[in-house]
This record gives structure tokens, sequence and C-alpha cells, in this order.
């Protein structure tokens, strides 16, 4: 830990101390009732890092929570997720704070050794989101959700022994499972904005092109059309998988073949040339890329149209 106005946990039970909550019941997991966190309300931020996962179901309100530069209101129930090592701050007003509701569940990485989980968390790509992406659950959503919180909780608070932590790991893979179905549905729920996101990708996408970038600095990164678009690269990959059924990367791939399907087909450059406008170093990387997604070599779909 730091001080008062940044701190760093290294454990669970440090949180807990300062928290001024009793030891968990569990070293490498813990579910705290928001309710029950004491934080001190001194007009100041309190920028924290969490050396472990954190899941939180939270309503907090009149506080505003950032992460990097975006601020999130969390009047309503959200629910968010951190993997170790994430920075975020919390700005309490002094003159109207009321105590948070909600929950958080705190689990080591240790805690996933020898399971599957180990090597599927990191397919859960909202633990890369941004704050401000959190998923807004429904009133059903937060009560399946609950159900699985208190279920760990239980189980944690109970004689520890060799069936603890396959019964641990279960549940929070049904909350993972659970989070992921919910996400789905808030990217198709939120049309308008999602849809607009979509258009300004393409503008992007379609200006990069125009300025013969491709030639000079190649394709353009998921990470540097995500931060034009101001969404972390996690949840922008996320969306476009829901609405397109493909990431940003495949994506990018695709409308790099579309443009050289428009060349092969209207020009009279030659396919080496074609390849180095587009950002390829190596024909044979071309070559390779487009027979993957159209099943045809460039100079067999240049004869198609002969």
């Amino acid at each position: 830990m730091e001080n008062l106005s940044r701190c760093r946990f290294k454990t669970i039970s440090e949180y807990h101390k300062l928290a001024g909550l009793p030891k968990p019941g569990h070293p490498l997991i813990s579910v705290v009732n928001m309710e029950e966190v004491l934080v001190p309300v001194n007009g100041r931020s309190k920028t924290m890092i969490f050396d472990f996962y954190s899941i939180a179901l939270k309503r907090v309100p009149d506080a505003k929570i950032k992460y990097g530069q975006q601020m999130s209101d969390f009047d309503d129930g959200v629910l968010f997720f951190m993997a170790p090592g994430q920075v975020f701050t919390v700005e309490v007003n002094q003159d109207k704070y009321h105590r948070p509701t909600g929950w958080m569940i705190l689990f080591h990485s240790e805690l996933l050794w020898n399971t599957h989980l180990a090597k599927t968390i990191k397919d859960y790509d909202f633990f890369d989101y941004a704050l401000f992406e959190a998923l807004h659950v429904s009133e059903n959503e937060e009560t399946i959700l609950n159900a699985i919180a208190q279920l760990v909780k239980k189980e944690t608070n109970s004689n520890i022994d060799h069936f603890t932590q396959d019964v641990v790991i279960a549940q929070i893979a049904l909350l993972l499972n659970y989070a992921q179905r919910f996400y789905g549905r808030q990217f198709i729920t939120r049309k308008a904005i999602n849809h607009q996101l979509l258009d300004q990708l393409e503008k992007i996408v379609k200006d990069y092109f125009a300025n013969d970038n491709l030639g000079f600095r190649g394709l353009p990164t998921v990470g540097y059309v995500a931060e034009k678009l101001n969404v972390s690269p996690g949840y922008l990959s996320g969306l476009l998988k829901t609405l397109i059924g493909q990431n940003t990367q495949q994506y990018l791939h695709q409308k790099l073949i579309d443009l050289a399907k428009e060349k092969l087909s209207t020009t009279n450059l030659s396919i080496s040339e074609i390849a180095y406008v587009l950002g390829f170093e190596h024909l044979q990387s071309f070559t390779k890329l487009f027979k993957s997604k159209t099943n045809l070599t460039p100079s067999a779909f240049r004869q198609s149209f002969n």
C-alpha cells in the first residue's frame, strides 16, 4: 500500500484491513458487501490498484469513478471487471456522500492454478474493457448475478476442504458466462449508439486507406482505431463480434481484402505493385492473406475478370 489517496493492494487481506472488514475466510478469494466497507470521506479522490481480479456489482450514489480519462456514473446497478494491475479512481462528493451498495468478488490468479479457468479467463474480453463500458444489468440479470455471488460467499465462508476450489471456480465461471451473455444483449439493445460507432469506424478506416497510409504505415492496428473511437480495444472487438461476426482484426483484414479486390479488378497495377501499395513488404504475405480470405490467389481472382 502507498498513501491514503493512492493505495495498492497486493493481497485481499490488505484490502480487508484498510476497508475495516474482518479477515477473509479464504486467503485467495473474498466476497465483499459494499455497505460494510469503511471509506474515509475527506473530499479527496482515492486511486486504487488491485493485484488480483475484481468483479463488482455496484451502485455508488453521488460518486464518480474514473478509469483512464473517462468518468462514469454508477447510480444504477452496473457490473464491471478488472484484471490485476488496473488503476481506478473514485471521486466522492463530500457534501452528498452515501455509502455504496452491492458486492465485489476479489480473487487471486493463484486460485485459478491447475484449473480450466486459468486458460480461459483471458477469453473474457470484458476484463480489459474501460470502466465506462461496464455492463448495465436489468433486474432479472441482477437477481441471477446476486444469487451466484451469494453462493461464492457461502462456499468461501464454510470450512475449506479439497472440494472448495472446484466449487468456487465453477461458480465464477458460471458468472462469467452469464456476463458474456448479458454483454451480448447490451451490444444489441444499444443499437443507435453502436451503429454510430460502426459508422465512425467505417469512416476512420476509409480515410486511413484514402490517405495512402497503407504503403507507409501498413494496416492500422486495433489499438489505433480503438483510440480514435475512444473505446477500449477489447470492447470494440466484442461489439463487432456481436454485430457483424468479426473481431476488429478480422474486420480490418476484410477491408484490406476489399481494397485489394478493387485494385485487382479495376487497375493495371501488377500484383507486386498492389501488394506494395497495400503495405506488404513481401508478395508472399499478400498472397497468403488474400487466399485465406477468398480461397483464390490474387492472380486467379484477376483472371476471373478477364
